[in-house]
């Protein structure tokens, strides 16, 4: 592979989630249910496995470090290792739409940490929720949208956003969870997010991509090998002077465990001392993602060459 094509940026290789094909998912296991739709989908995701080079050695290349940096298989992972995790994936696809629409079956859900943030939101406190692409998220807010005072709106750096917005939409018209699209923060964006967060609103932003345009990133060391980590959600916190929270939501069983963690009450960004600040946080960011990737490994969903990545 070229060094062009290899570190070109995640947001450069598009989306491979199509309206089409979550309305073609969720119908599918509507009429044939959880096994109907695995039976269905199995050919599908060998296809998709076998025909995607990209896609076989990027899921082989975090596994692989995964498992460098602390065993997590009986032995280095290959190709069966690979195709779970694919498979997985998929299977997480239809558990988002599941989720949005209200159809998971909550009883397969387990929730910590929940507490604090709903009390929060109740009292008006706002803050900011660094995510990770990792498990079931739809989940998490599907949950937390319980109608209660907790609303939550999601950064996302894709053109899709407005699709995902009208999924919501028609899955769960009462949703309290809304979906921004940007490309970068600038101050028309922190100014809106700054009055959602002062109104008692939380902001989720995932702390393992890159913004789309060029913007500040730190080198952190993730699994063993330097990486791109962005800081826009330790600026963001800062700026707003408000909480900041780590949410997870990884496989567990037949289910799923949602986590919340403070990461910090206040982010604090001194003058003379800002870079080793952004950089402390993204570090202790990317301990807590290593953490949760050891405990469910096939739970990371960045297909891409994270490592080679440009900004």
């Amino acid at each position: 592979m070229s060094g062009a094509a290899r570190n070109r940026h995640w947001a450069d290789l598009g989306e491979s989630t199509f309206v089409a094909g979550i309305w073609l998912l969720y119908g599918l296991h509507r009429l044939t249910g959880r096994w109907g739709f695995r039976l269905v989908l199995a050919p599908v995701v060998l296809f998709h496995w076998l025909s995607r080079p990209g896609l076989r050695r990027d899921s082989l290349q975090y596994l692989r470090r995964l498992h460098d940096y602390r065993p997590v298989f009986a032995k280095p992972p290959g190709w069966p290792q690979g195709l779970r995790h694919v498979a997985l994936f998929a299977e997480t696809m239809l558990d988002k739409l599941l989720a949005i629409a209200g159809r998971y079956p909550v009883e397969r859900v387990t929730i910590v940490g929940a507490g604090p943030l709903r009390q929060a939101a109740a009292a008006g406190q706002g803050g900011i929720i660094v995510t990770a692409h990792i498990g079931c998220l739809e989940l998490c807010r599907a949950l937390i949208d319980d109608g209660g005072a907790f609303r939550l709106n999601v950064l996302v750096h894709t053109a899709h956003a407005q699709d995902f917005n009208r999924i919501l939409q028609r899955l769960n018209p009462h949703s309290r969870v809304r979906l921004i699209e940007v490309t970068e923060i600038d101050v028309g964006t922190a100014m809106l997010l700054s009055e959602k967060v002062a109104a008692g609103e939380f902001v989720a932003i995932a702390g393992d991509r890159i913004p789309v345009r060029q913007s500040k990133t730190v080198l952190v060391d993730f699994l063993g090998h330097p990486a791109q980590f962005p800081v826009g959600p330790y600026v963001l916190a800062g700026l707003l002077k408000c909480p900041l929270y780590m949410l997870s939501c990884l496989h567990a069983g037949r289910g799923y465990a949602i986590r919340f963690d403070l990461l910090a009450q206040q982010v604090l960004l001194p003058r003379g001392q800002r870079e080793q600040a952004l950089q402390k946080h993204a570090e202790q960011y990317v301990f807590a993602l290593s953490e949760l990737l050891h405990e469910s490994p096939y739970d990371w969903f960045n297909f891409f060459p994270f490592w080679d990545q440009t900004t």
